[in-house]
């Protein structure tokens, strides 16, 4: 009986892998399309922002850096395109910004803290290791072509 339940719930398990890298990668994309619009309509701001009030080596270089990788981490994360490419640049501008904005604020997302873009940066971990799922293009095109070891 307990070996029934335990193939039971392998099985359930098993269809439902693919659920959490579409759940974070739905999650991401919404999570960094305001702030990438932000500074996309606000770029003159956030340039002064970056070299004034953050104190950043070339403000304007890594202004167009962030914005534009969160620009493209909005798009490539829903369609679940190039997943692991665009993950790896997307933390180190969550870890960018911990160090610069959020880690003096503390834990707490309320106080402007480091909690959400800790959480951003676990789930584009989880992503580099894993893909984007089933349900995505990478998989499509990784099913397409025969890519070995893509999911």
């Amino acid at each position: 009986m307990i070996h029934k339940l335990a193939a039971l719930y392998t099985e359930f398990a098993s269809k439902l892998k693919d659920l959490p890298p579409l759940a974070f990668r739905l999650v991401l994309a919404y999570g960094f399309y305001g702030p990438a619009f932000k500074k996309l309509n606000n770029f003159g701001d956030i340039v002064q922002w970056f070299d004034k009030g953050l104190g950043l080596p070339f403000p304007e270089l890594n202004a167009y850096l962030a914005t534009g990788t969160e620009l493209a981490g909005v798009f490539l994360l829903a369609l679940g395109l190039a997943t692991r490419f665009i993950s790896v640049p997307l933390m180190v501008t969550m870890l960018v910004a911990i160090g610069t904005v959020h880690w003096s604020n503390g834990f707490a997302a309320s106080d402007n803290g480091f909690e959400i873009p800790f959480y951003y940066l676990l789930m584009l971990f989880s992503l580099v290791v894993t893909g984007a799922g089933r349900f995505s293009l990478d998989h499509l095109i990784a099913s397409k072509y025969a890519v070995k070891g893509e999911n």
